[in-house]
């Protein structure tokens, strides 16, 4: 069995900064691709950031420059740290992984099960 539990996620001023982080448990070989999505009432899941396993990173261009991707291999986690933050990145945040729980086994995506960030004053 495999979980992904986010935490830190809560309630910021506009131009306030957040950190949520994600770590994995469980039955796990190895993890390639970490990443944090969102989803906003009434608005598809979208992608905001993703870090491969040697460390190369992608953002949505809406985040740039603001949102900070990172993973620390030795704990199973991914970050994300959130700067200058608006409200309309307003949402919840998912994190996913692509996690092989076995050496003879195709990896798998994971999701947690999300972690609400409230930009509002």
């Amino acid at each position: 069995q495999v979980q992904l539990v986010e935490s830190g996620g809560g309630l910021v001023q506009p131009g306030g900064s957040l950190r949520v982080s994600c770590a994995a448990s469980g039955s796990i070989f190895s993890i390639g691709t970490m990443g944090w999505y969102r989803q906003a009432p009434g608005k598809q899941r979208d992608m905001v950031a993703t870090i491969t396993s040697g460390g190369s990173t992608n953002y949505a261009d809406s985040v740039k420059g603001r949102f900070t991707i990172s993973r620390d291999n030795a704990k199973n986690t991914v970050y994300l740290q959130m700067n200058n933050l608006k409200p309309e990145d307003t949402a919840v945040y998912y994190c996913s992984a692509n996690i092989r729980r076995m050496l003879t086994e195709n990896p798998s995506t994971y999701w947690g099960q999300g972690t609400q960030v409230t930009v509002s004053s």
